[in-house]
């Protein structure tokens, strides 16, 4: 039989939104390793706010926010605080009941600036890794890095001499016609209007040239987690830079031999004697007039590296698509790197939920 629309929709209702997640929805399990890791940092937040005053949103909310704009692919802060209004699953991670109103998206950046100043992002990301290796779900050993190119938020009209007195367009002041035909143009000489910390770069030969950072990642080779994820201007070194960074900071936690795999972007004397003298064995790809010594690359180890440093790029794939990271949504390197916190502790969780189920 057919049934009737109801057009008075009910006016009661005795459920909470956690009754109308499914039991076995994956989410669920996120949400407790991301509270578990947000327990940690609840000093920080004492630290954060006065004493006095009109209660503030819960820091914990804003994180918690920022993970479901990536798991979700939410494109900005402002769709994510319409999309809370209407959507039980969001209200459900962020502990808001039906009646609760969402808040304004300006909520975001006036609270940005506090959670750069205490590093909370930062705090954040270790936490989950924290998590991560006391389940045993990460090597302490074998490590792999890789680097890619995040797009910033400035076009390359935007990408002005240095020192050119601001004109008027001559037409659209919001989108004017520039002629950048027999215009040599390169960071020494140029710089960026809109965000001067980023930098002109390519990824390889024949490909188009953009304003980005450079974002690099390091990864353990057990399951696919980010250990580490560092945002550097694209400079053309920025990777091994960032590279002996992040090994500098794995190795100060472990007094064991480390392995590292990269790609041949990494194949450089100094690079190389700068892993040794860390306590690290590079298994990095080798060139024609490689500084890689065939006594360890001969070894099945280093075959295996090269097969696993691959997986790093499963990362950037999710972050770029899923993430939405492929482009920043925020100016400078500061909130660019604050940014990539949060998306690679969206990921780690999601890797995490998935290897240990509950």
């Amino acid at each position: 039989m057919r049934g009737d629309v109801k057009k008075q929709s009910s006016m009661l209702s005795l459920r909470t939104p956690a009754e109308r997640i499914p039991s076995d929805h994956p989410l669920r399990r996120v949400k407790d390793l991301a509270d578990g890791a947000l327990s940690v940092l609840s000093p920080t937040f004492d630290a954060m706010y006065s004493k006095v005053g009109r209660p503030s949103i819960p820091p914990e909310r804003l994180l918690k926010s920022s993970l479901l704009m990536a798991l979700y692919s939410v494109r900005s802060e402002r769709l994510f605080c319409e999309q809370l209004d209407y959507n039980l699953l969001f209200r459900w991670f962020l502990d808001m009941d039906m009646e609760e109103p969402s808040p304004d998206h300006s909520t975001f950046s006036l609270n940005r600036e506090r959670l750069l100043e205490h590093e909370v992002a930062k705090r954040f990301f270790v936490a989950v890794v924290e998590q991560a290796r006391r389940a045993k779900l990460m090597s302490n050993e074998h490590f792999t890095v890789d680097g890619t190119l995040i797009d910033a938020w400035a076009s390359l009209k935007s990408f002005r001499p240095k020192g050119e007195k601001e004109q008027k367009p001559p037409d659209d002041p919001g989108n004017p016609t520039v002629n950048f035909h027999g215009e040599s143009r390169s960071n020494e000489t140029h710089t960026s209007t809109t965000d001067p910390e980023a930098r002109l770069a390519k990824k390889g030969r024949n490909r188009e040239a953009r304003l980005s950072y450079s974002a690099n990642a390091l990864m353990e080779n057990r399951n696919g987690l980010l250990v580490d994820f560092c945002i550097e201007p694209a400079d053309g070194r920025a990777e091994r830079r960032s590279a002996e960074q992040m090994l500098e900071r794995v190795a100060q936690r472990t007094r064991t031999r480390l392995t590292l795999g990269a790609d041949k972007g990494y194949d450089v004397t100094s690079f190389i004697d700068r892993c040794r003298q860390l306590g690290v064995t590079p298994h990095v790809a080798q060139t024609s007039r490689s500084a890689l010594d065939r006594r360890t690359a001969r070894h099945a180890g280093y075959a295996v590296s090269q097969r696993i440093r691959k997986r790093v790029e499963e990362i950037f794939g999710w972050m770029k698509t899923v993430g939405g990271f492929r482009k920043t949504r925020y100016r400078g390197r500061e909130r660019t790197q604050l940014a990539a916190y949060l998306v690679g502790a969206a990921y780690n969780l999601m890797r995490i939920a998935r290897l240990q189920p509950a």
